[in-house]
């Protein structure tokens, strides 16, 4: 056993010494994936569509915003968003007041980037928290096994980087998605909020529309799909996420014991409820676990994630005090939100282990 994990720091060390991602690997004319991206059985056991029977009726709920400034139609957009955030913690929003133009620019600008030379993109190579870093598996020195997937990460909010940090290659595109995203996370924070019976400007007072950070995920094909996945089950640390999908597939979300696919919609944008949120809701709000399969196609997925965190990172951080009673008492302990996050980056992505871990 030591000498197979002495084995496998070897062939970890040397792939991050590549600086080239897993898109290197592919390019180099790789027919197998080498062994550190194997997963073992249990994990790899329902990844084949005969291992589980998937729920074709089990849809994934897409939520109109175009009524969101109308008081009537607000009221049915916030229950349908509290219905979604409450029994699958995932949803699809169409009409969001972002053009289908500057979604394509958007997916079209992190292929370019993770598409260009290798020496190019290396220079952004670091696991340093810099504002603009590129690397493979967040996770990487963590993880049992590595997923096959390359980002790009850029640290968007409360400001962006000065705009000669940022990859000229998406530099425009960055900066007009950061406009965009900003405004839509501002009304999602709101409806939200609204779903809960708190406060429509609670997230916003405590920073949680000001940090955002932005993965662009490259997924590239990979030619034993079988064997390993695009990343594995996890929720994601934030209060919520933004995340924009090109037209591959591969998202499943985790309802019950089954696999939903989160097929791609033309204009749509994906939304699910991060594990703070499902903290500071009290259980109400659920964090859903998701994942994303190795791609089989020659094409590459590509999807941009925007994770909306606080800036107030010394304060304690716990239920919100209206939503515990002595009927409902508070089901998790206070925590402050720097040890959070270092709790998050120190480990592997492994389902919902953060809710679990500050659960009373």
């Amino acid at each position: 056993m030591a000498a197979a994990t002495t084995d496998k720091a070897i062939q970890v060390k040397q792939f991050e010494g590549t600086k080239a991602g897993v898109k290197g690997l592919v390019d180099s004319g790789i027919n197998t994936i080498p062994s550190i991206f194997i997963h073992p059985p249990n994990k790899l056991s329902d990844l084949r569509p005969n291992a589980t029977a998937r729920p074709e009726s089990v849809v994934i709920p897409t939520i109109d915003l175009s009524g969101v400034n109308d008081s009537h139609l607000r009221s049915t957009i916030v229950e349908k968003i509290s219905c979604a955030s409450r029994e699958m913690g995932f949803f699809q929003i169409a009409n969001h007041g972002i053009q289908v133009e500057v979604m394509e620019r958007m997916i079209g600008a992190i292929k370019g980037f993770h598409e260009q030379p290798a020496d190019i993109k290396e220079s952004f190579y670091t696991r340093d928290f810099r504002p603009v870093t590129f690397f493979s598996n967040v996770d990487l020195f963590q993880s049992k096994a590595a997923s096959w997937r390359d980002t790009v990460q850029m640290k968007l909010g409360p400001s962006l980087p000065e705009l000669d940090e940022i990859p000229e290659i998406c530099r425009r595109e960055v900066v007009e998605w950061n406009e965009n995203v900003k405004k839509l996370g501002e009304v999602l924070s709101e409806l939200l909020c609204e779903g809960l019976g708190v406060d429509k400007g609670r997230l916003k007072e405590m920073t949680f529309t000001e940090g955002r950070l932005m993965v662009g995920h490259y997924y590239p094909y990979c030619p034993q799909p079988d064997l390993t996945v695009g990343i594995a089950s996890h929720t994601d640390p934030g209060v919520f996420t933004i995340l924009l999908q090109d037209h591959i597939g591969g998202l499943q979300v985790k309802y019950g014991d089954e696999w939903v696919d989160v097929k791609p919609v033309p204009g749509n944008i994906v939304i699910n409820i991060g594990d703070i949120f499902q903290i500071m809701s009290n259980d109400e709000y659920k964090s859903a676990e998701h994942r994303v399969l190795a791609n089989p196609s020659h094409e590459p997925r590509i999807s941009v994630a925007v994770f909306f965190n606080t800036n107030k990172r010394d304060i304690l951080y716990g239920p919100f005090p209206e939503l515990v009673s002595p009927e409902k008492p508070a089901h998790f302990r206070q925590f402050e939100y720097t040890d959070y996050l270092k709790r998050f980056f120190n480990k592997e992505l492994d389902g919902k282990s953060l809710v679990n871990y500050y659960r009373h």
